[in-house]
Formats: C-alpha cells, sequence, structure tokens
C-alpha cells in the first residue's frame, strides 16, 4: 500500500446534526431546504457535480425565483460554512500514516466551488497531498470511471490504495477495481481497518 484514499462527506467532514448543513436553513436565510432541493439539487446536480454545469449558472435563477432576498454568494457561503465540521480525530489518525510515508489523497464527489472551499479556505491542502472530485474528473462515486480517472492521474496501481468512504456502494465499486477499501462509519480505528483488508 503506498496511499490512501479518502472520502469528504461523512468522513472527513461530519454534522453534529442528522440533517447536516440544511439544519437551521429556514431560521436562518428564510429559504425552506425542501424548497431548495425540488428546485435546485434535484434537477441540476447532477450535471453540476459531473462538471457540465456551474454552481452559479443553475443556482442564480433558481433563487431569483424561490428566494429573491438571497444572493449565491449568500447561500453559498452559509452552506460551504455550515458543511465544514471536520473529524479531528479521524485527521490526527491519517496525519500518523502520512508521517510514515503514505500519501493521502482526497476522493469525493464534489462540484468545482466546494472542492476549492475544502482544499483551501478549510485547509485540507495542508493536510492532504492531492484532491480528486467528481465535477474535475467528468465522474461520480461509484462509476467505475471515477476510479479510473483517479488510478490514470496518479499512475497508482489499484493494489497501491487503500480506500474508505461511508457509502457501501462507493466501497464496493473500489473493490470491485482490485483497490483494498472499507465503509468508515467512525466506529473502528483506521489501523484496525487496514490491518483487516
Amino acid at each position: 500500500m503506498k496511499a490512501l484514499m479518502v472520502d469528504v462527506d461523512g468522513v472527513i467532514v461530519v454534522h453534529p446534526d442528522p440533517a447536516g448543513w440544511s439544519t437551521n436553513l429556514k431560521r436562518d436565510l428564510g429559504l425552506a431546504i425542501e424548497l431548495l432541493q425540488e428546485k435546485f439539487f434535484a434537477p441540476n446536480f447532477h450535471d453540476i457535480v459531473h462538471g457540465r454545469a456551474a454552481l452559479r449558472e443553475r443556482l442564480a435563477p433558481v433563487l431569483a425565483d424561490i428566494a429573491p432576498h438571497l444572493t449565491c454568494d449568500q447561500l453559498c457561503a452559509y452552506w460551504f460554512e455550515n458543511d465544514s465540521h471536520l473529524d479531528h480525530d479521524l485527521l490526527d489518525q491519517l496525519a500518523a500514516f502520512r508521517a510514515r510515508g503514505y500519501a493521502l489523497h482526497l476522493a469525493t464527489v464534489q462540484e468545482h466551488e466546494r472542492a476549492a472551499y475544502l482544499w483551501n479556505d478549510m485547509g485540507l491542502k495542508d493536510r492532504f497531498d492531492a484532491i480528486h472530485y467528481a465535477a474535475d474528473l467528468g465522474h461520480a462515486k461509484p462509476a467505475d470511471g471515477f476510479y479510473a480517472a483517479i488510478e490514470a492521474r496518479t499512475g497508482y496501481a489499484p493494489s497501491d490504495l487503500f480506500f474508505i468512504d461511508d457509502k457501501a456502494a462507493n466501497v464496493l465499486a473500489a473493490q470491485a477495481r482490485g483497490w483494498k477499501a472499507a465503509v468508515w462509519t467512525g466506529q473502528d480505528r483506521l489501523a484496525d481497518l487496514i490491518a483487516r483488508a
């Protein structure tokens, strides 16, 4: 094993509230998450997260219709800031592996703006060697193309990699390519998951 591939949401970024970043969206910004889901996320996010459309290009007209009091800047700032609770215990465990010479990479389904926020504003660039994300790769987990694109980009063979993700389907897809992988629940130590794999 040469590198650890690590998912972001549900692994590195966790939520104190099961409802996630939008728990207080209506209270704080006057917009119901159900309406935002129906009008923005459901019809648009597949294209955005695959890099086929820009976030603001799709978000601006939706906000003009359902929440004209909000700008893209306001909503994105609220979303990104409230979707940024880091699991510092896991980060410490990962840092110990990095100190032993293993490369650490993020492998995540993100669009361009939040990927940049995670990498730069949240400082994950100081903790990881690279970020591989759906909008940049043109593929999202669990599609085989997501994992193949990471292999092509990094030069790692499947047997070089260990991957953790909170979704079983994503782990199974990685294993189907020959990656070592485990579902991350937060209940096990990273070293134990790797030893079992």
